[in-house]
C-alpha cells in the first residue's frame, strides 16, 4: 500500500481519524478531510510523528466545489488518491413530527449527498489508475431502525444502495466498493446521542453479544482489510461491525 493514497473524510476524530492512523501505518499516504479542519491537521500531525505521511484538510462535504479542491490538492501533495473511506456524517436528533425541510435536507446533504460527492470527485482518479477502493460508512440503523433519526436512517440507507450501484457499475474498473455499518462505536457521535437521552449504552451492551461497545478501531481494521489486495473479490457487500448484533 505503501505506493498509494487514501482520502478519508470525517478524519478529524472517532472513526475517520483511526481509519486515518490505520490506514497511515500500513504504509498509504493519507489526506484527513474534516469539517474541523483544525482537528483534521491535529489528526495528521499525530500520523506524521508516527513516521506516516499525511495531511489536514478543512472540507465541508456539503461543499461541493470544497470536496473538489482538496481532491486536487491531495492529488499534487501527496498523489493521485485511489482509496476512499467516506467517514463524515452527522445524526440529529429530531422526533419525527418536528422535523423541519431544512432538517432533513442538511442531513441528507451530510449523509448521502456528500457520500455522492467526494465518490464522483474521486472515481475519475481510480478508473485512470485501473484500481480503486472505495468503503462507505453507513450506519446498523439502517436493520434496525432508529426513533428520531428519520433523516439519518433514511441518508445512511441510501448510501447502501449507491454503494451496491457504485459496484456493479465500476466491477470491471479494478474498483471495489463496499460498505461498513458500524454498531455502537465508542465515538464522538454516539456519545452524543447517548447524552442526549436517545438510549442507554449500559443498556445497549447488553444487547451485544460480544459484551461491549466497540472501538473505532474496529472499524479501521475493517476498512484496511477492505482497501487491501487481499478483498479484490469482495464488492458490494455489507460488513458489519458491530459485536453480533444486526446479524
Amino acid at each position: 500500500m505503501s505506493e498509494r493514497t487514501a482520502i478519508v473524510t470525517g478524519g478529524g476524530s472517532g472513526i475517520g481519524a483511526a481509519v486515518g492512523r490505520r490506514l497511515a501505518a500500513d504504509g498509504t499516504r493519507v489526506a484527513l478531510l474534516d469539517l474541523d479542519g483544525e482537528a483534521a491537521e491535529t489528526a495528521a500531525a499525530e500520523i506524521e510523528k508516527e513516521g506516516g505521511t499525511a495531511i489536514g484538510l478543512a472540507v465541508d462535504v456539503t461543499d461541493r466545489a470544497a470536496i473538489d479542491a482538496a481532491v486536487a490538492d491531495t492529488r499534487t501533495r501527496l498523489g493521485r488518491p485511489v482509496i476512499l473511506v467516506t467517514s463524515a456524517g452527522a445524526a440529529p436528533i429530531h422526533p419525527f413530527l418536528t422535523i423541519t425541510a431544512e432538517d432533513w435536507q442538511r442531513t441528507l446533504a451530510v449523509n448521502l449527498t456528500g457520500t455522492f460527492d467526494c465518490c464522483q470527485a474521486v472515481l475519475p482518479d481510480m478508473v485512470e489508475e485501473g484500481w480503486g477502493r472505495i468503503v462507505t460508512i453507513s450506519s446498523s440503523s439502517v436493520h434496525s431502525g432508529a426513533p428520531a433519526m428519520a433523516g439519518y436512517v433514511s441518508a445512511k440507507s441510501g448510501v447502501v444502495g449507491l454503494t451496491k450501484v457504485l459496484a456493479r457499475e465500476f466491477a470491471g474498473k479494478g474498483i471495489t466498493v463496499n460498505t461498513v455499518p458500524p454498531g455502537f462505536i465508542d465515538s464522538p457521535m454516539l456519545r452524543a446521542t447517548v447524552a442526549q437521552g436517545l438510549f442507554a449504552l449500559e443498556d445497549e451492551i447488553a444487547e451485544t453479544p460480544v459484551g461491549r461497545v466497540g472501538r473505532p478501531e474496529d472499524v479501521a481494521a475493517t476498512c484496511a482489510f477492505l482497501v487491501s489486495e487481499d478483498a479484490s473479490y469482495i464488492t458490494g457487500q455489507i460488513i458489519g461491525v458491530n459485536g453480533g448484533r444486526n446479524i
